[in-house]
């Protein structure tokens, strides 16, 4: 049954009181405490039950109670201060706004399939959305000129639940929008909307905005009354259905997502794509520019390619949407007659080779290829990814394909102990708020005592203990269990006990059971009575992938065993809310992953920021962050041909860490009770790497070196109904014609095939340019060590400068000496790239020619 029509019914607050819905509604609370320290003062109890929601604890709180609060003069002056300081923070200039001026309207646009904001916003499943909702907190703490992009999930991830049997099961609930921290954006008394064309129909997409400080995020929700049953369902889930579901979502994405920023009349300069969901975005724009401005496909896409950014965060060829050629016609057919394209150069644009007609559509390749600015999510997944995608540049060698790293960091206000900020303000000072990724700040922490670190610290490890007691009772409670049973959850795990957490998605890779191989060694590990040990496992497996329920049936049949009963506990539905208990409040953070599949990781990095320890493999961060005085390294990155060999060897020298060196450190106490070799060790974590991996460094990174040479590209291209990006495309166009004339003919040097350290090498090299000019190539030497094989180990590159002009028939000669830096076989070639002023990657045509 429908109405006939619909109202919203919002709290009623007295006057003095409506300020808290500023409050409630800017998510600035979810990193500072002292806000949301007023929604508890107004009713704890609340506050709690509707998930830390102060949009549905303001409609849902007793009359009485607000009357009685808004007569309380302390609630009132902390509520006042709270509510003033953030209209102070909301018109207070950032770095952003000191470095390069405050921007009226956006410059950069963020887009994400998912965002991680808080645990009462639920569009989130894990690591990428958390980075992405890290990435707008920092964005908002800089005071940048960026909005973020996404979808409004109307049930979003699942719910997990295990059964008797520990199998997971999931359940979708209904996310209440009217009832959360987001609100329909509206203009001229009008829901803002716009469209996107699917085959045979129109889709309509609402807009909805969230406030994350100076930020707004808007997300586009398809479930409208225009829409048929079919599509109103599209944005349902989180990362689930079929290809059809997924293909129509990236279209809202990506397309939808351009179109709903012009509605709102922002225009920004730079797009962002934040993994391939929404790289359909850059054909939107290269549309709008071919439309608005008269122009071509290769001149609209110069434009684009130089304003975008890409960034890659799977490692392996699998985990990469991808859709077959038949879905991509189907969707897209009408599309690419618009953009001048046909089937096969628009399937050519996210694929790695020419060749292959069978070959799916990447997304990531799409991305790639439609970006000048790409990068990985780490030091070692940069090196993967080079790898992964060196398909898309032929001929150029694995090191240099354009891929670069940015090491991804936290927002460590969002993810530190209330606590455990108090203590950071006092030996700190407030100005670590400020600038969290300043290293000479954090070396303060030294400053701070043994005694209330180690104190703080063991008052997050108690709340952690009941608090998974209070999630084990009700874990119980809704299978069924008798009260027996229930009563083992008041005794499951012990606050004083060494505490190691492990909490991520539950995929194979990830080797959750890898500390379970030897139960007769873990049976002795965790019950010494003298130096205990406790393990708290969570995290979800994808509904469809079966291997990964099965370790979590595996790990949850071990937790009720008779010798780990009180020992290992597996909680449900990790969501932002537990994860926080657990960064906060264990000592061990556990990562076992096979490396180096996991691209970064961000969970140790949430503990290092709390004084937590890590023990993990050489993978993602940790292969940057380790050393010594910081925590432990499972093995020294060794690769291995056989799986079950390479678990039997890591999972033995995980038992010896544990053994001799981490639980015996933890116990070592002075006659003050304290363990001052573990603090010590905290200490440094802290100092050294909570500054580096910091989501505010992070997106300084972005700005300083992908966002502002971007907007600089962009204006230069498209100045003048974008005569610059038609001189580019054209000269592209011609060069490739003519390219096929260069070659190197000859190559000399001064030595006879023997050089002495400190001796430089002098190369000549002709070169035969035929109708393309001196200035349109780029000759470089390219030299370095080889290997065994005779291959270089790693290439470095020269300018070989010409001398003189062409002959009549277009030779060159071009000259350059590279360093003879230290014994060994060494050797060199030379190579022949593109040129152009608006084109500072000569790599990124593709072009290139060898000696």
């Amino acid at each position: 049954m429908k109405p006939l029509r619909t109202f919203r019914i919002e709290p009623s607050l007295p006057d003095e009181l409506s300020g808290l819905l500023d409050l409630a509604y800017n998510l600035r609370w979810a990193w500072r405490g002292e806000v949301r320290e007023v929604f508890r003062r107004l009713d704890a109890e609340l506050w709690e039950t509707t998930g830390h929601n102060p949009v549905a604890m303001l409609g849902q709180v007793d009359q009485s109670k607000l009357e009685k609060v808004a007569n309380d003069a302390g609630f009132m002056t902390q509520f006042r201060r709270e509510h003033d300081e953030l209209q102070e923070y909301l018109a207070r200039k950032g770095w952003w706004c000191k470095q390069y001026g405050k921007s009226e309207t956006p410059q950069m646009a963020y887009f994400c399939a998912e965002f991680g904001l808080t645990e009462c916003i639920p569009i989130y499943s894990g690591g990428l959305g958390v980075l992405a909702g890290d990435h707008l907190k920092s964005a908002s703490e800089l005071c940048l000129p960026l909005v973020g992009v996404g979808l409004l999930y109307q049930q979003g991830y699942f719910r997990q639940r295990l059964n008797a049997d520990g199998w997971q099961l999931e359940s979708y609930l209904h996310n209440d929008f009217h009832n959360m921290p987001v609100q329909p954006v509206v203009i001229d008394d009008k829901p803002v909307t716009t469209e996107v064309n699917f085959p045979g129909r129109r889709v309509k997409i609402q807009v909805w905005v969230v406030r994350v400080g100076r930020i707004n995020l808007y997300l586009l929700d398809t479930n409208v009354p225009e829409n048929s049953p079919e599509d109103r369902r599209i944005t349902n889930q989180l990362y689930g259905g079929d290809q059809e579901t997924r293909i129509r979502q990236e279209i809202i994405l990506g397309i939808g997502g351009v179109r709903a920023l012009r509605a709102l009349g922002i225009e920004p300069r730079v797009f962002h794509t934040n993994e391939g969901h929404s790289a359909f975005l850059s054909l939107e724009r290269i549309r709008n520019l071919m439309v608005e401005n008269g122009v071509s496909f290769d001149t609209a896409r110069e434009a684009v390619s130089a304003s975008n950014v890409f960034t890659t965060h799977t490692p392996v060829p699998a985990g990469n949407d991808a859709f077959e050629p038949e879905i991509i016609e189907r969707y897209f057919g009408q599309y690419r007659e618009q953009l001048g394209l046909s089937h096969g150069q628009f399937l050519s644009l996210g694929r790695q080779g020419d060749g292959n007609g069978d070959e799916p559509m990447s997304l990531t390749v799409l991305a790639m290829k439609l970006s000048s600015n790409r990068n990985a999510v780490s030091e070692l997944h940069g090196e993967v990814s080079r790898k992964l995608w060196s398909g898309i540049w032929p001929g150029l060698p694995v090191d240099e394909v354009p891929i670069t790293h940015f090491t991804n960091g936290v927002h460590t206000r969002s993810w530190i102990s209330y606590s455990l900020t108090g203590l950071y303000d006092r030996y700190l000072g407030p100005v670590w708020k400020e600038r969290p990724a300043d290293e000479s700040i954090w070396n303060a922490v030294e400053q701070i005592p043994d005694t209330e670190l180690w104190r703080t610290h063991e008052r997050r490890r108690e709340r952690l203990v009941s608090f998974a007691r209070r999630r084990m009772r009700e874990q119980l409670s809704r299978s069924g269990a008798g009260a027996s049973t229930l009563a083992t959850a008041d005794e499951a795990l012990d606050s004083e006990t060494l505490t190691i957490g492990f909490a991520r998605r539950f995929a194979t890779y990830k080797r959750a059971s890898l500390i379970l191989q030897d139960i007769e060694r873990l049976d002795h590990l965790l019950n010494n009575t003298k130096m205990p040990v406790q393990i708290i496992f969570a995290g979800k497996a994808h509904p469809k992938d079966n291997p990964g329920k099965e370790l979590i049936r595996q790990i949850v049949h071990i937790t009720r065993r008779p010798e780990f009963r009180r020992k290992i506990v597996f909680l449900e539905n990790y969501d932002m809310n537990l994860a926080r208990y657990l960064v906060q409040g264990v000592d061990v953070w556990l990562n076992t992953p096979l490396r180096p599949m996991e691209a970064s990781g961000t969970s140790g990095m949430k503990v290092a920021a709390n004084g937590g320890l890590n023990v993990s493999v050489l993978d993602g961060w940790w292969s940057e962050g380790y050393s010594p005085d910081v925590g432990w390294a499972i093995g020294s990155g060794e690769k291995y041909q056989d799986l079950d060999y390479q678990n039997a060897v890591e999972s033995r020298t995980l038992y010896d860490l544990l053994e001799k060196e981490v639980v015996p450190l933890f116990y070592k106490r002075g006659s003050d009770g304290l363990p001052r070799g573990w603090i010590a060790k905290m200490k440094a974590t802290m100092r050294k790497l909570t500054p580096f991996f910091n989501s505010n460094r992070l997106v300084r990174d972005y700005a300083e070196n992908f966002y502002l040479p971007a907007i600089e590209r962009w204006d230069h291209l498209v100045t003048e109904d974008l005569t610059e990006a038609k001189n580019l495309s054209q000269w592209k166009q011609w060069l490739v014609e003519k390219f096929a004339q260069v070659r190197v003919e000859n190559v000399r040097d001064n030595i006879n095939g023997v050089s002495h350290v400190g001796q430089p090498v002098k190369v000549e090299a002709t070169i035969m340019l035929g109708e393309i000019r001196p200035e349109n190539i780029s000759v470089q030497l390219y030299h370095g060590q080889l290997d065994p094989d005779g291959q270089f180990k790693q290439g470095s590159t020269a300018e070989m400068t010409p001398q003189g002009l062409c002959d009549a028939e277009g030779r060159v000669s071009y000259t350059a000496e590279v360093p003879s830096g230290r014994t060994g076989l060494a050797g060199y070639t030379v190579r022949i790239l593109p040129r152009h002023n608006a084109m500072p990657d000569p790599r990124e045509m593709g072009l290139i020619k060898w000696a």
